[in-house]
C-alpha cells in the first residue's frame, strides 16, 4: 500500500481504520463507529457517482450488510476500504438493476494504464473531485473509467485493490482512471495534463 497514487490523507487513516476494525470485530460499538466515520465519505462519493441521488440509501444498505458480516473480513485498514467498496458496489449493481437502469457503458475497455505521476496537473482536478459539480462530471464518463476514477481518488483505493472491487486487471483499472482523469481535467479547464503521458508508480502489477 502506499503508493504515489494514493491520496495522503487516506493513507493516515489507514492505521487508525485497521485498528477501529479489530476492536470492532471484538464487539466494540464505538470502534465500529470510528471506521464508520472514516470510510463513509468516500463511500458516499463513489455510490453518488453510481447512482446519484440514491446513494445514501444504497450506503445504509450497504452499512447493514457490512456490519453483518464484520466477522468475516480480514484484512488492514486499506483492505477494509477495499471490501466495503465491493459491498457498496453489488448494492448499486442491485439497486441500477432493480430500477432497470442500465450503467452508462455496458462495455468496458480492455487494456489500461497507471495513473499520472504525482506531479502532474491532474492534481488541480482531483481537488475538485469532492463538490457535487465534479461528481456530476464523474457519472458523465463511461462507467470503467468512472468507477476506476472513484475507486483510486474518492475511496483511496491503491490499483491492485481497486482491481479486485471491480474483477479486472489492474492494468485496465489503471488506464481507465488514467482516461477518465484526462477527460475531466479538460472538462475543469486544467492545462497540458496529458504533455508526458502516463508514468507507472511502481506498482508491482
Amino acid at each position: 500500500m502506499g503508493q504515489g497514487g494514493e491520496p495522503r490523507r487516506v493513507q493516515a487513516y489507514d492505521g487508525e481504520l485497521g485498528a477501529a476494525v479489530t476492536r470492532a470485530q471484538e464487539g466494540d460499538e464505538a470502534a465500529f463507529a470510528i471506521a464508520y466515520r472514516l470510510v463513509q465519505p468516500g463511500l458516499l462519493g463513489y455510490l453518488r457517482g453510481l447512482v446519484g441521488e440514491d446513494a445514501e440509501d444504497v450506503a445504509s444498505d450497504a452499512w447493514l450488510e457490512i456490519a453483518r458480516d464484520l466477522g468475516r473480513f480480514r484484512g488492514d485498514g486499506a483492505g477494509f476500504r477495499g471490501w466495503t467498496a465491493t459491498i457498496a458496489r453489488h448494492r448499486a449493481l442491485d439497486h441500477l438493476r432493480r430500477q432497470k437502469v442500465r450503467p452508462r457503458s455496458a462495455a468496458l475497455e480492455q487494456d489500461m494504464l497507471d495513473l499520472p505521476g504525482p506531479h502532474s496537473t491532474h492534481d488541480q482536478a482531483l481537488e475538485s473531485l469532492s463538490t457535487e459539480y465534479a461528481l456530476e462530471l464523474v457519472r458523465g464518463l463511461p462507467r470503467d473509467q468512472a468507477e476506476a476514477v472513484l475507486l483510486r481518488v474518492v475511496v483511496g483505493l491503491d490499483g491492485p485493490s481497486a482491481a479486485r472491487v471491480l474483477g479486472k486487471r489492474p492494468g485496465a483499472v489503471r488506464t481507465a482512471a488514467y482516461r477518465g482523469l484526462k477527460r475531466l481535467a479538460h472538462q475543469l479547464g486544467v492545462e497540458s495534463v496529458t504533455d508526458d503521458g502516463p508514468r507507472t508508480l511502481g506498482e508491482s502489477t
